[in-house]
């Protein structure tokens, strides 16, 4: 009796204090409290293989409930699954078919199946192929099929994998053969009915060529279907792609930058103007250094035109896109994309498609929308190989639209910029009648207009002089001199380089100063026995216009002579082609024997406009701020002025909802209603006195209010 009594005692405590409590391990399961048995899995994989193995039939057995309802969540087989793909490195032999059966499952119900779990077998596949425990090929071609699920998460998730995992592939070296079948893998995919899948397809291409990983011309080739497309979206894309931007505002923003801050012949004009002092003359070279330090900093603008070098076929390629362009349907705005991808194509590769000349002709008025794109792609899609008679139409109805006294200074100057950058790429498309009218404009009352028709006259004072009026040919050059324009069709073979004369000129005058005076010994201090060799000659532009004025002195036929001894006798390096465009530049500006030069040196920092990109500022290029109009000039007035509603009265009434007094209404009365009152008729008839008593006690009132 006393035993069961005992025995009944420790029933009762044992039943009233488990063990887990009594030892101080209170939820402590290890075959149910996966995080922790994962954790000591990782530290010891051998000594917990049997609750590994009692986890993964447990797994076994909810892939078997999952099959049976797809579509219904389950919490438990999410938390096994990435328990199995935390541990799976460590039981590779019992794990080997678990990536195959996470693929099959989201093979099979990817449509059907709860977002948060599909997200998890998702993760978790990413989770070993992170551990190289998973083919790249396979893995990536299940997660573009998975972008045809409705579920923004998913996608974005699996983008960043596929950009992240090809990135990771490539890292050390090309991996030609995965990039191969993913490439024609994504062929496929960009023409999916799904309209989703095939977008992120091509921003997968897109951001890879972006990142130097897919940079090749298959990648390029298959980006070109693109723009082909139906759906807008991808459409859009497409022809970003190979504009080389991602939004169309940049540009804007961009030139608005560029256009703060003073220029070199501002700076010039302003120091220039005054008294010609040392002072004066040092702030301005300092002020020059600091511009040109300040404009190293800015980065040049890149544009990524290397994706249209690479199309294999851009004749074919361009025409089907001005077919679809004909036929298109689309906005306008995907309209100038179209145009703006065309003309880059026409002029980079030189092409033939006559046909997109009058199309462009048709939407050059002043009031057409995006009306200076379409100037751009008129200038742009214009090269020496174009015919002057297929140019010439689209000249003359720029000049008859644009270049009119009916029309606003800002629309004669862009039309005469576009007109010269057309001229700039086929000198032969402008007639001398033209050239000549737009010339008058030299003196017209508009700055920009004046700037521009000034422009123009320049331009043809290098290309050729003789097109122009007498008085506008301006001072005769060695340059001008020479100044022709090619036929069509004319090509110009020279077996030498013009102007490599000067190296032998430069030679020879370097020698004669070295034999002179060209070194001198300096010594660096007292205590060194051997002084250290100084170079103090220094080149400069009067070095330049020296050798210039020598080489003018020597015949044509012997500068011809030098020039083809030196081009052929030796390799000129970069230097050396620099100092022969120094001296082509200054041909510019000296003048002619028998004239007196009055100009001076050409500064040799500026480049040759004719090679860079066109861009929006060259046809929009105002020389004058545009006057700001009432809305802009009211606004700014209103954002400088201080706030002064906090020294203002503030009248309260002591009740909101109380009517207005009598004094209050004579306020707001109309006149004509109290032009018979007391007031208003004696107000006239008062003394002089009664006006000074009547103003001392308005200003007496207006005080104690203050």
């Amino acid at each position: 009796m006393n035993l069961f009594i005992i025995v009944f005692f420790f029933l009762n405590i044992i039943k009233k204090n488990p063990p887990e409590i009594m030892s101080g391990r209170q939820n402590n399961k290890l075959p149910n409290n996966l995080p922790q048995l994962q954790n000591l899995i990782k530290r010891d994989p051998q000594s917990y293989v049997e609750e590994f193995l009692q986890q993964y039939r447990h797994y076994q057995s909810n892939v078997q409930i999952f099959k049976l309802q797809p579509d219904k969540p389950n919490k438990e087989l999410a938390d096994l699954v990435m328990f199995l793909a935390q541990v799976g490195h460590c039981y590779l032999q019992h794990l080997s078919t678990f990536p195959q059966e996470l693929t099959e499952l989201l093979l099979s119900h990817h449509t059907v199946i709860e977002s948060d779990l599909r997200m998890t077998f998702c993760k978790a596949l990413i989770l070993l192929r992170n551990k190289d425990l998973i083919d790249p090929t396979g893995l990536l071609e299940l997660f573009f099929e998975l972008l045809r699920c409705h579920d923004k998460l998913l996608r974005k998730t699996l983008y960043t994998h596929i950009v992240a995992d090809i990135k990771n592939i490539n890292a050390k070296h090309k991996n030609n053969k995965v990039n191969t079948v993913l490439q024609n893998f994504m062929y496929t995919m960009l023409r999916d009915s799904n309209p989703i899948a095939a977008k992120i397809s091509l921003d997968v291409m897109v951001e890879l060529y972006k990142r130097n990983i897919w940079n090749d011309t298959k990648t390029v080739n298959v980006i070109t279907t693109a723009c082909f497309s139906k759906v807008t979206k991808i459409l859009v894309a497409g022809l970003k792609f190979f504009l080389g931007k991602d939004e169309d505002e940049k540009n804007d923003s961009d030139s608005e930058s560029e256009a703060e801050g003073p220029t070199a012949r501002d700076l010039m004009v302003r120091y220039n103007t005054g008294k010609k002092t040392s002072k004066n003359k040092k702030k301005m070279e300092k002020a020059m250094k600091v511009l040109k330090r300040h404009k190293k900093k800015k980065k040049a603008e890149v544009f990524n035109f290397s994706a249209i070098h690479l199309i294999h076929d851009p004749q074919d390629f361009s025409e089907k896109l001005l077919k679809q362009l004909e036929d298109s349907k689309e906005r306008f705005e995907v309209k100038i994309m179209m145009m703006e991808l065309i003309s880059r194509l026409v002029g980079i590769h030189e092409l033939f498609l006559f046909n997109f000349y009058p199309f462009i002709q048709r939407f050059l008025q002043p009031h057409q929308r995006e009306v200076t794109k379409i100037l751009l792609c008129a200038a742009q899609a214009s090269h020496q190989l174009v015919p002057p008679d297929i140019i010439e139409p689209v000249i003359m109805t720029i000049a008859n639209n644009f270049v009119t006294d009916r029309n606003s200074g800002e629309a004669m100057t862009v039309g005469i910029n576009a007109i010269k950058e057309v001229a700039v790429r086929c000198p032969l498309s402008i007639t001398e009648d033209l050239l000549q009218d737009l010339a008058q404009y030299k003196t017209h009352k508009d700055k920009n207009v004046m700037m521009s028709a000034r422009g123009l006259i320049q331009l043809f004072r290098n290309l050729n002089p003789q097109m122009l009026h007498k008085k506008d040919r301006g001072r005769l050059t060695e340059a001008s001199a020479e100044a022709k324009i090619k036929d069509y069709g004319e090509l110009e073979a020279k077996d030498y380089i013009p102007g490599a004369e000067i190296l032998e000129v430069e030679g020879e005058k370097k020698e004669e100063e070295d034999d002179e005076d060209g070194w001198e010994s300096a010594s660096i201090s007292d205590d060194d026995e051997d002084g250290e060799w100084v170079d103090v000659h220094h080149s400069s532009d009067e070095d330049t216009t020296e050798v210039a004025e020598k080489l003018q002195s020597i015949p044509e036929e012997e500068r011809k002579a030098k020039a083809a001894v030196i081009s052929g006798s030796r390799l000129l390096t970069q230097d050396d082609f620099k100092k022969i465009r120094l001296v082509q530049l200054a041909k510019e500006v000296n003048s002619a024997p028998g004239k007196a030069q009055k100009r001076k040196n050409v500064d040799c920092d500026d480049e040759d406009e004719r090679g860079e990109l066109l861009t929006l500022r060259n046809i929009e290029k105002l020389h004058k701020k545009p006057k700001a109009d009432k809305e802009t000039r009211l606004a700014t007035a209103m954002a400088g002025r201080t706030d002064r509603k906090d020294f203002v009265k503030k009248h309260t009434k002591l009740n909101p909802h109380a009517s207005t007094s009598n004094k209050e209404k004579k306020r707001t009365k109309n006149f004509m209603m109290m032009r018979h009152s007391q007031n208003v008729r004696t107000k006239g008839k008062r003394s002089f006195r009664e006006k000074q008593l009547a103003l001392r006690d308005a200003l007496l009132k207006k005080r104690k209010r203050k």
